[in-house]
């Protein structure tokens, strides 16, 4: 009985014990239409910058000349449009500002040939959902005009008469006063007149022949007040000033001239134009867009060929059909996609490049006049000390904190105080236009293959950047070669020597996954056998000669690994741009940095890496491998031969026939009579040795300010060694 009770009891306990709640799926419910249309409208209209755009658009749709903006703080209180345009029809009034109705198209294949800035009928909808709308019209043949007000998408009532001038008005009121998060964020931001100002700006010079005014509400003088022009060089000097219209250069691309489909023109700033960040301006079938992959290759362009004036001023307008162009892939149509952008790009890349090449020849130097002594002393003074900001004092750097180079100027500091050693051949090579030349990178950044491999290893890159080391390189000065393996640099008051191997390295690590299967390729002037390059990998490896065995050994090696990167040679080819023809033959390498070719002595070695190190059973693993052997290629290693300069010319020096012993003895370099060297080897290793200096000064560190981004690791494995604080040696030298 006592048992029984015990299982009575043990089974009521359990049947007490609570069971883990199983929830339902929830309930899957429509929105109300108000909820959409909110949501909607805050996506439309971000910010008071959006809703100016959007009402400007409009009024240029209405075939307008003049178009008037009044902003009041920022736009969150006014924004106002007026225009001289066609005005709206009475009868169009009550559905004006509900969702999706519009004048510009009627179905959906209109998409395809739709050349008006507006078309989807959100926009004023959108604003009467986050602001209070009040719409003043009249058409041609009213003797009146009308004035409605909206809320909700939905008039409020019946429009009533009043005097009118030609065209509309639309009032903006209260922006986002139903937003209370989004407003506050707009308020303690930076005020939105600023941007306003400067898409009206843009608009201007782009529509010439309409007069387009901005200015803040109560304020008896403009901030833009442009009239039409005939020129566009003349609507650029009226709206960005004479200083900016100086400096311009006139730029036309097209396509073959028998076909219209496309065509570009504008202008682009020359190298007096200096200014702190990138103006681009851009039309494409007359709509005022961006497109980050275009800016980019621009201003790889100027890093290259005009460091010092590497953030340039751009005016530019493509002509291109309609249906090459969508335009309703972003919710402010900001951005648009083109057919065969990355062909358009490259046109616009060469084209400018070469016009900047030809321009960088002669320069123009226009005279200032300088009253007196003071006011030049004032000018250099104002000339060395930061900018400030609007309204405040600038203020005085100190002296042994003044930073007296520019991490922008491509010339090494060293050079300056050293004697040439270079032939005059290397020296009449080297001029100016194919330095500044030297980079030409051509990827978008969206060609980044898919593979989540290749996405972990890149996202690897970025989670492990060093913060202060990539302000570091963004923004060092390269004063010249220390050794045959560091750089001497400086960043702000501090001199560091920098490991040019490991970073090359890295660099050329990460343009490999970066340009994942998109190379272009180095063709091979006589295809190399796989076999003949692993031996020859194996022969440079080993220290002293070996027996028939160990040759035996090394045959089976090369007939192994020549196997192995065969079967793999049509994934080296598609992803890595390593082509291997069918009967085991090296014919294509793969370009890492446009404009630069590695020493092809090391491609054994390369070839030995691909067969010996990769590990092809694991995606991940095999790609980062893989990656690392052709940066390890392409890296700025040391010349074979040594430095033909200092103690190292003793190897140059010809041994007298028959006295092995003299040629041996050691002389100081001076010592050593010109007969007494070798003179093809000398030639050759000073050429090697030139080469490569001009290459870590003119390619690696334009290429590392853009693309490098130092891992953590650097930071601490010596490839930056601080060597000197300027401003600590010159408190010690001002206390002698």
């Amino acid at each position: 009985m006592e048992l029984e009770a015990q299982a009575s009891d043990r089974m009521d306990m359990e049947e007490c014990t609570p069971t883990p709640l199983q929830r339902d799926p929830p309930v899957i419910r429509r929105l109300d239409e108000e909820v959409v249309n909110r949501i909607a409208a805050g996506e439309v209209i971000q910010r008071p910058l959006s809703a100016v755009k959007e009402l400007v658009e409009n009024s240029i749709d209405a075939g307008s000349a003049s178009i008037t903006v009044v902003v009041k703080d920022g736009g969150l209180k006014l924004v106002q449009v007026s225009d001289d345009g066609h005005g709206i029809r009475y009868e169009d009034l009550p559905i004006l500002c509900e969702r999706h109705t519009t004048s510009k198209l009627s179905k959906y294949e209109d998409l395809q040939s739709i050349k008006s800035m507006g078309f989807r009928g959100e926009a004023l909808a959108s604003m009467t959902y986050v602001g209070h709308v009040t719409v003043t019209t009249i058409t041609k043949d009213q003797l009146h005009g009308y004035r409605a007000t909206y809320k909700d998408g939905v008039m409020g009532c019946e429009p009533k008469a009043c005097a009118a001038v030609k065209g509309t008005q639309i009032m903006i009121e209260n922006l986002f006063y139903n937003m209370a998060a989004r407003k506050k964020t707009l308020q303690n931001s930076a005020d939105d007149y600023p941007k306003i100002v400067d898409l009206i700006c843009r608009f201007a010079i782009h529509h010439m022949n309409i007069n387009f005014s901005c200015r803040k509400h109560g304020a008896a003088r403009a901030d833009v007040q442009s009239v039409s022009k005939s020129s566009r060089l003349d609507a650029i000097r009226s709206v960005y000033g004479v200083s900016v219209a100086q400096n311009l250069l006139k730029i036309e691309v097209s396509d073959d001239p028998s076909s219209s489909s496309f065509k570009m023109d504008g202008f682009i700033s020359n190298s007096n134009y200096i200014a702190k960040k990138i103006a681009m301006v851009l039309f494409i079938n007359d709509r005022l867009v961006e497109c980050g992959a275009l800016k980019r290759a621009i201003e790889i362009v100027y890093a290259a060929t005009l460091p010092k004036a590497s953030k340039p001023f751009i005016y530019m307008s493509i002509k291109l059909p309609p249906e090459h162009v969508d335009v309703n892939v972003h919710p402010t149509k900001r951005e648009v996609t083109l057919l065969n952008q990355e062909i358009i790009i490259e046109k616009i890349q060469y084209a400018i490049e070469s016009k900047l090449r030809n321009s960088n020849e002669s320069r123009t130097f226009r005279e200032q006049k300088v009253d007196t002594l003071d006011n030049s002393v004032s000018t250099s003074k104002a000339a060395s000390t930061p900018p400030s900001s609007f309204g405040t004092k600038p203020q005085k750097v100190p002296v042994h904190k003044m930073v007296r180079t520019d991490s922008q100027d491509p010339a090494g500091r060293l050079d300056a105080y050293l004697q040439s050693s270079q032939s005059s051949q290397m020296q009449r090579n080297s001029c100016l236009a194919s330095m500044r030349s030297s980079i030409k990178e051509r990827r978008n950044s969206r060609e980044t293959a898919d593979l989540t491999s290749i996405q972990e290893l890149i996202r690897e890159i970025d989670s492990s950047c060093h913060t202060e080391l990539l302000d570091l390189v963004g923004h060092c000065t390269y004063l010249g070669m220390a050794d045959d393996v560091f750089a001497l640099l400086q960043h702000n008051t501090h001199l560091y020597l920098a490991n040019v191997v490991n970073l090359s390295k890295e660099l050329m690590y990460q343009q490999v996954l970066r340009r994942f299967a998109h190379f272009s390729a180095i063709q091979l002037s006589v295809p190399a056998p796989l076999r003949e390059l692993v031996m020859l990998a194996l022969k440079e490896d080993e220290l002293e000669p070996e027996g028939i065995e160990h040759e035996n050994l090394k045959e089976k090696i090369a007939e192994m690994n020549t196997k192995v990167i065969k079967q793999k040679s049509e994934m080296l080819e598609e992803y890595f741009g390593i082509h291997i023809d069918p009967d085991g033959n090296l014919s294509r390498l793969p370009i890492v940095l446009d404009q630069y070719t590695p020493d092809m002595d090391c491609v054994p070695e390369l070839i030995l890496c691909l067969g010996n190190d990769v590990n092809w059973d694991d995606e991940k693993d095999c790609f980062q491998t893989i990656a690392a052997a052709i940066a390890n290629f392409y890296a700025f290693h040391p010349p074979l031969l040594p430095n033909p300069s200092g103690e190292s010319l003793q190897f140059y020096k010809r041994s007298p026939p028959g006295d092995p012993e003299e040629g041996s003895t050691s002389h100081s370099p001076d010592d050593i009579p010109e007969e007494q060297i070798e003179q093809d080897l000398f030639l050759e290793a000073e050429r090697a040795w030139s080469q490569r200096e001009w290459s870590i000064q003119h390619v690696l560190f334009p290429s590392m300010r853009l693309f490098l981004k130092p891992p953590t690791s650097m930071a601490t494995d010596g490839t930056f060694v601080k060597v000197a604080s300027l401003e600590k040696l010159y408190k010690i030298f001002e206390r002698c």
